[in-house]
């Protein structure tokens, strides 16, 4: 019986050895042992990452990743990636707080979008769509449009170089494209075009057509995981964030004070409605459809990226709707869409933090997606 107990301790404390390595000290972690566990399972056979931070405080719980050389925490909080579908969420989010778009507003899409000889086609749904419809389809046309319209609005901005300023103060508000303050050495940003840039890559001219892509978290952006999560943090708390961090307050090492200090955005409060809606909307019809559960509410945006070889799969998430305990981001290199395979993955780390336990069914959901390699 102790044998047993011993080998029970091992493998619970086996998935954060490899953590531990990787950080600078010795002082207890806020990881989750059981999900770290299950994240790491869940990880093997694929390379990405999963990081999963409660809300409220800024506290990593979740901190797994893989790779053909074992855990790498690079992956997770070094490694910037163009983000996505996931990405229209904080689209989203600036352009309802810029007046841009409104509720209101709706666009139509039939198979994708069209504009001379660039086609960029869309999943099959009802036409014409609003914003929260938008989000729960990931309509392609809706974001490639409005945002092309944003840059080039001459009524609300003087030029292109103000909205293209003024968009990117709104992402860094919500701690993209560049280091979030993580207390583990080596975070890296990520790219989110400013004027300099834009004109170093475009010596011929650019405007919103010539940067559409970024619209559908394409072209000019990539994002490291840890930065997807924040985001969903920031929608879960509907506009605030903590730094997050992953070593525990003690008496003899208390947390620094940037981890204590609230990070508003940027963001308008009334945009964080519909946008949560539209991540809610996500899950109970769209293309999240799959991981819908009576248990409790969950918001989420997919992510399928497109890149050289097969797609890369990603997810965003936090649940409940209400009074959120949990933010999620996976993103798996080359797994498919996003509702395939990150988004599963991204339910069952969540239902192991809200209910302790996984169901019998989740059970053998999770025995799948481990069998699954790339």
């Amino acid at each position: 019986m102790k044998q047993r107990l011993l080998f029970i301790v091992f493998l619970l404390a086996a998935p954060l050895v490899a953590l531990a390595q990787a950080l600078p000290t010795d002082g207890p972690l806020t990881i989750r042992p059981l999900l770290q566990q299950l994240g790491q399972r869940l990880l093997a056979g694929k390379t990405g990452s999963i990081v999963a931070i409660k809300p409220a405080t800024g506290e990593i719980v979740c901190l797994a990743t893989n790779s053909p050389q074992g855990f790498n925490v690079d992956l997770a909080i070094a490694k910037p990636y163009a983000p996505g579908s996931t990405f229209k969420t904080a689209q989203a989010l600036t352009m309802l707080s810029e007046g841009v778009v409104d509720t209101l507003l709706t666009i139509e899409c039939t198979d994708g979008f069209t504009d001379g000889n660039i086609h960029v086609g869309c999943h099959k749904h009802r036409s014409p769509l609003n914003v929260v419809r938008a989000l729960g389809v990931s309509c392609n046309t809706w974001f490639l449009t409005t945002f092309a319209s944003m840059i080039n609005d001459d009524f609300i901005y003087e030029n292109k170089e103000e909205a293209i300023t003024i968009w990117r103060d709104y992402m860094r508000s919500m701690g993209l494209g560049g280091p979030v303050g993580v207390d583990i050495p080596g975070e890296k940003g990520g790219l989110l075009a400013n004027v300099n840039y834009l004109q170093r890559r475009y010596p011929d001219g650019w405007d919103g057509k010539t940067i559409m892509w970024a619209g559908m978290g394409q072209g000019d952006v990539t994002l490291t995981p840890l930065q997807l999560c924040n985001l969903a943090v920031t929608i879960a708390n509907r506009g605030f964030y903590f730094p997050p961090h992953i070593h525990q307050a003690t008496a003899a090492r208390p947390l620094a004070q940037r981890y204590t200090t609230k990070r508003q955005t940027r963001v308008a409060p009334e945009a964080y409605g519909p946008v949560v809606d539209g991540m809610r909307w996500a899950v109970a019809h769209g293309t999240a459809f799959g991981i819908n559960t009576s248990m409790y509410q969950i918001c989420g945006k997919t992510g399928t990226i497109e890149n050289a070889g097969r797609d890369h799969s990603a997810f965003i998430g936090f649940a409940p709707k209400t009074n959120p305990q949990i933010a999620i981001a996976v993103y798996v290199e080359h797994g498919g869409f996003g509702a395939d395979l990150a988004a599963p993955m991204a339910a069952l780390i969540i239902e192991e933090y809200l209910k302790g336990r996984l169901s019998e069914a989740s059970q053998k959901k999770a025995r799948t997606l481990e069998g699954i390699t790339i």
